[in-house]
C-alpha cells in the first residue's frame, strides 16, 4: 500500500470522527475463563485460544503464555503497525524492519517476598530496526510520530486510570 491508498482509506472514516466525535468511541474487549485444573487463564484473542499461566520464575511450568510477554508482544505489534502506518503515508521506503520489546521485572514483588520490589515492569525498552536510504531527519520524524499514534505506547506510557471489580457469578 503506498500513500494515496491509505489516505484514500483512512479520508472517509476520518470524516466521519471530525462530524461524529462520538462515532470514534470503541470499546474494545477482552474475555477469558478460568482453567479448572491449573493456574491458568483462558483468552480469547479473536482468533485463537491462549492460555496464560504462571512464568517460571514465580513456579509455573512455562508451557502457558505469560501475561508479561503478551504485553510486550502486544506493544511491538501495534508499534509495528504504527510505524508502517506511518512510514507510508509520509513516503518513507522501508526495505524492511524489526521491532523488539523488553522489559525488566523483579518477581521479589510479584510473590511477596520483598516490599520494596515493584509489582511490574521497571523498564520497558523499544526498539526500531529499519532499513531504508531515508535522511535522518524523516527517520526522527517517523520516530516521534509512531511515538505519538501508538495506542498500546500511548497506553502504557500514560498509565490511564484501570478500574477494578470482583462480582460474585450468578
Amino acid at each position: 500500500m503506498d500513500a494515496a491508498a491509505l489516505r484514500a482509506m483512512q479520508a472517509p472514516i476520518k470524516e466521519k470522527y471530525k462530524g461524529d466525535a462520538g462515532a470514534a468511541l470503541i470499546t474494545l474487549r477482552a474475555r477469558g475463563t478460568l482453567d479448572d485444573g491449573s493456574i491458568a487463564c483462558k483468552v480469547e484473542t479473536g482468533r485463537a485460544l491462549a492460555v496464560a499461566g504462571l512464568h517460571p520464575a514465580t513456579g509455573g511450568s512455562g508451557l502457558e503464555l505469560c501475561s508479561g510477554d503478551m504485553l510486550l508482544e502486544a506493544l511491538v505489534a501495534c508499534a509495528g503497525v504504527t510505524l508502517k502506518a506511518v512510514a507510508t503515508a509520509l513516503d518513507i521506503p522501508l526495505k524492511s524492519g524489526a521491532v523488539s520489546a523488553e522489559g525488566d521485572l523483579d518477581f521479589r514483588g510479584t510473590l511477596g517476598v520483598a516490599k520494596d520490589a515493584p509489582v511490574g515492569f521497571r523498564d520497558i525498552r523499544l526498539t526500531f530496526t529499519v532499513d531504508t536510504d531515508a535522511p535522518q531527519d524523516k527517520l526522527d520524524q517517523l520516530l516521534k510520530l509512531t511515538e505519538r499514534y501508538c495506542v498500546v505506547y500511548q497506553t502504557i506510557k500514560a498509565g490511564p486510570p484501570v478500574a477494578v471489580a470482583l462480582k460474585r457469578a450468578g
